[in-house]
């Protein structure tokens, strides 16, 4: 799992994206891709898969 921040996320169309710790390019995340509710700035856990456009961040959770 990679960590990141949550730098933007839209609750109202269920998308936004995720500054990984470890590189500067951000990963799109989809409401799909969730385990728990994130909102900006939360610290999150994820895994990535390819998708039409690039990286898709899923299994994401919060980290307390």
């Amino acid at each position: 799992m990679q960590e990141g921040i949550v730098k933007f996320y839209n609750t109202e169309k269920g998308y936004g994206f995720i500054t990984p710790k470890d590189s500067g390019k951000d990963i799109f995340v989809h409401n799909s891709g969730l385990i728990h509710e994130i909102m900006e700035n939360d610290e999150v856990a994820f895994e990535t898969e390819q998708g039409k456009k690039g990286l898709n961040a899923i299994n994401v959770e919060r980290i307390d």
